[in-house]
């Protein structure tokens, strides 16, 4: 959606509402945010934040993807996650960024200017509430992640990153697990290779063997269609419970 229709929206209509790190606010609270806030797109591509430069500005992705990365000294860069929608960008009370922010689809940031978010979290337990769950949420994302690409098979890597784009979808359409969820992908396969520590061959091969055994559908190069997400779940080695992020 653009900048400038968000601009006209209330909070109450936003489709991150019941995720993003205002999700607790009541209407008072959302007024005080509201006087801060502001939106920002970007273009596939566009660079969001660089390592160490300075943010002014705390964010929640609205829509979109981008990714996270950092640089070696030598020159060689790691993606390390994945911004989905509904997601914190920024650290309230730390002035630089430690990684690289990168859309790798139009996103776009639904913006509070940093100092007076700090300011405003001090008079809001609503707020920081939720940020602490959210933080608390990524420390057990990035531990599940350690798992997968310690132990998982290649399958099951590949399974693991689509139900996790997967689940976020379904959560912010408020599907239900016996619904089928469509995305497109927001990673080439060059970029899914190097996140999951395959080589470009076996992304391919393993997209292909989910597709012909029915786990997913894809229409064109991009756009992929999960018609049953508890297979999805199981083919990523997880419980399945349809899995669904609330």
């Amino acid at each position: 959606m653009p900048a400038e229709k968000l601009k006209q929206m209330a909070c109450s209509d936003c489709q991150i509402r019941h995720r993003a790190v205002c999700s607790r606010c009541d209407d008072d609270e959302l007024q005080k945010l509201d006087k801060i806030k502001y939106y920002r797109t970007f273009q596939t591509g566009q660079t969001i934040a660089l390592t160490g430069q300075k943010m002014d500005f705390v964010a929640s992705v609205v829509n979109g993807i981008a990714t996270l990365s950092q640089t070696m000294e030598d020159g060689r860069t790691q993606m390390v996650g994945l911004l989905l929608p509904s997601d914190f960008v920024g650290r309230p009370g730390r002035d630089g960024v430690v990684y690289d922010v990168q859309a790798t689809t139009d996103v776009t940031l639904c913006c509070f200017q940093r100092k007076p978010f700090e300011e405003l979290m001090v008079q809001t337990p609503h707020l920081v509430q939720r940020l602490l769950q959210i933080t608390l949420d990524e420390l057990d994302a990035a531990r599940e992640w350690m798992l997968v690409l310690g132990r998982k098979t290649a399958r099951e890597k590949l399974a693991s990153l689509l139900a996790i784009i997967a689940r976020r979808y379904a959560t912010l359409r408020k599907l239900s697990p016996s619904d089928a969820i469509e995305f497109d992908l927001p990673l080439t396969r060059e970029a899914m290779s190097d996140y999951l520590g395959l080589t470009l061959e076996t992304v391919s091969r393993q997209i292909n063997a989910l597709k012909k055994d029915g786990v997913i559908e894809l229409i064109g190069k991009r756009h992929v269609r999960v018609p049953d997400m508890q297979l999805l779940v199981i083919e990523a080695g997880d419980d399945a419970d349809g899995g669904f992020i609330t």
